[in-house]
């Protein structure tokens, strides 16, 4: 078992007994440490030991006084989580009247009554631009990034070019550094799941706790007698299977739009969704500096299928349209007329060229995309709801979603959730209002025997005919 550390007379005592991952993760001499778990499973404190363990015990002293010199990036991604979770778990520890000195106006701990040791807390939140600003540079020993999901993988990357410069080498060197991540599981579209799951580097190691259920599961004695069990009550799946059964996934605060009408392993396609080539593509627009594009066709026997989804954070629609949008027209769809529908709050021009949306569509050959006739949003909602609940024969939906639209389908399975009795405005809500006027075109433009007629020369984005829809 790790050493205790011995304050003066303050012994702090931290047992490994019933939390092995976190014993194995301490252990552990990797550039790069992950630990996932569940709730209650201990993370927070076992990342804390592990920083003042090696302060106390494992760095080299310094050939000038003798003292272990250690300094170490604390990170959360708010303040007030940083104050009400992370600060909280060093304090209950070592609370600063009796380890050291809080510097509550720089957000900093220097615990200095252990002896020989001299530690350094710097805790900084992504809310705060000044934190964020001086965070990459630091001159570090180590950073623990508390509840990593949450923190942009560039703060990760910053923080890994700033650790092992403290302290200097006159004064030893740090004996390890590099970055500490503790996280309860991430969704598989998240930076930190691609990172060690996919990417896996070799200087990286995961440490993955068992979930709060399972007969392996950690910290149990330090937790309220049916502390899991209870916790599952009333709870969703998405909930239990991240926070309790401690597995990769998507969890959402709000109440799903869709939760009563879509169904991930019924609406999804196995396998990616080619175009047919004899059919229009319907596309959905929505608009301004968030602008996403939903590409879609409704087959002979009526079922929608959505095949493309596109969105961009940041960008203007012409720019959208040209990086994004048209190659994929112009390779994937190459010869089909392109139909459709966009928000109609497109109309309004551009304060700098007196151009609006629908021009820079017009510009691209789409002129067959009208602004829609509403923007109400629950008979938008409605619309595609409509196409969710039908059916084109004994056992096929009416609607069907290619696997490669993941947006679309993380906002599906929750991420696209209502507040406050109105849908939420996120990166989900965007290609959701893509697919919901795309919805309105399929709701107000039934016929599809017209489209087996209509058919666009390469690269002409544009009806084969004037009759449309």
């Amino acid at each position: 078992m790790p050493e205790a550390a011995i304050a003066h007379q303050n012994e702090v005592v931290y047992d490994y007994t019933h939390v092995p991952t976190i014993r194995k993760f301490t252990l552990s001499n990797a550039r790069t440490r992950v630990l996932v778990g569940p709730f209650g499973s201990g993370k927070s404190v076992g990342a804390l030991m592990d920083i003042i363990r090696r302060g106390v015990h494992e760095q080299e002293p310094s050939p000038a006084n003798g003292i272990r010199y250690t300094r170490w990036a604390i990170v959360r991604n708010t303040y007030r989580q940083l104050e009400d979770t992370t600060m909280k778990t060093v304090f209950d520890w070592f609370p600063p009247d009796q380890y050291g000195i809080h510097r509550v106006a720089d957000h900093e701990y220097i615990i200095t009554e252990f002896d020989g040791a001299h530690i350094e807390l710097i805790f900084r939140a992504l809310d705060r631009p000044d934190h964020v600003k001086n965070l990459l540079s630091l001159e570090l020993t180590g950073a623990w990034i508390n509840e990593a999901r949450e923190v942009p993988r560039q703060i990760w990357e910053g923080l890994d070019g700033r650790v092992g410069r403290y302290p200097s080498r006159r004064n030893g060197g740090a004996t390890w550094y590099g970055v500490i991540m503790d996280t309860n599981p991430p969704d598989e579209d998240n930076w930190l799941y691609k990172l060690i799951e996919k990417e896996k580097p070799h200087n990286l190691c995961l440490f993955k706790q068992p979930g709060g259920r399972s007969p392996n599961a950690e910290n149990i004695p330090n937790l309220p007698k049916g502390y899991y069990e209870d916790l599952a009550i009333g709870k969703t799946r998405e909930f239990v299977s991240v926070y309790i059964d401690g597995e990769y996934g998507f969890t959402v605060e709000g109440t799903p739009v869709y939760a009563s009408s879509f169904s991930d392993s019924f609406h999804v396609a196995k396998t990616i969704i080619e175009p047919i080539q004899t059919l229009n593509v319907i596309a959905g627009f929505d608009f301004y500096r968030h602008p996403a594009c939903i590409l879609s066709q409704q087959t002979y026997r009526g079922q929608w299928r959505v095949l493309d989804e596109f969105y961009e954070a940041g960008m203007g629609i012409e720019r959208f349209m040209t990086t994004r949008v048209l190659p994929v027209l112009d390779q994937r769809y190459r010869g089909m007329g392109v139909f459709g529908m966009g928000d109609p709050t497109g109309i309004v021009k551009n304060t700098t060229d007196e151009k609006n949306a629908y021009d820079v569509l017009k510009k691209y050959g789409l002129r067959a995309v009208k602004p829609a006739w509403t923007n109400a949003v629950m008979m938008r909602i409605g619309a595609v709801e409509s196409m969710l609940l039908k059916m084109v024969g004994p056992a096929e939906p009416a609607f069907l979603l290619s696997p490669n639209c993941t947006l679309l389908r993380k906002g599906f399975n929750g991420g696209y959730q209502y507040k406050n009795g109105d849908p939420l405005k996120n990166d989900y809500s965007n290609v959701h209002d893509g697919l919901q006027y795309s919805a309105l075109f399929i709701q107000k433009r039934q016929g599809v025997a017209e489209q087996q007629k209509q058919r666009r020369p390469h690269k002409e984005h544009r009806p084969a005919s004037r009759a449309g829809y």
